[in-house]
């Protein structure tokens, strides 16, 4: 039997839209997780999303439902809980995976925000 519980963990940020210090943390279960990134930062928001982290764990609704608990007061919408926006920083969900142990291969911690720095650079 598949393991329904087994994800993919994605944390991302789309500072041009949100600011600086609010993350979107959430799991998918697509072949292709970047495809739900790409999917966010569709036309909906003028920028497309930063990752910050992407990793696949057994238990991805245990880890993504412990980051939710770690940062809910910090929650943006506290009516609809389907959006998982956080007023924190990268380094804080950082911090917090590594406080429980959750091995992450790589994460970035200052989001490029190409589109968005270009956008803002004086053009002649």
């Amino acid at each position: 039997a598949a393991n329904i519980r087994a994800g993919y963990v994605y944390v991302i940020s789309n500072i041009g839209a949100f600011g600086p210090d609010v993350v979107k943390i959430g799991l998918t279960r697509r072949l292709d997780p970047m495809d739900r990134v790409n999917e966010l930062g569709d036309a909906s928001v003028p920028f497309r999303f930063d990752v910050h982290a992407l990793f696949f764990a057994d238990d991805a609704v245990a880890v993504e439902t412990m980051l939710h608990q770690e940062f809910a007061d910090q929650r943006l919408n506290k009516v609809n809980l389907r959006r998982e926006y956080f007023r924190a920083t990268p380094e804080q969900v950082l911090t917090a995976l590594r406080e429980h142990n959750v091995e992450v291969l790589e994460f970035t911690v200052e989001p490029a925000a190409a589109e968005y720095r270009s956008s803002m650079a004086p053009h002649a």
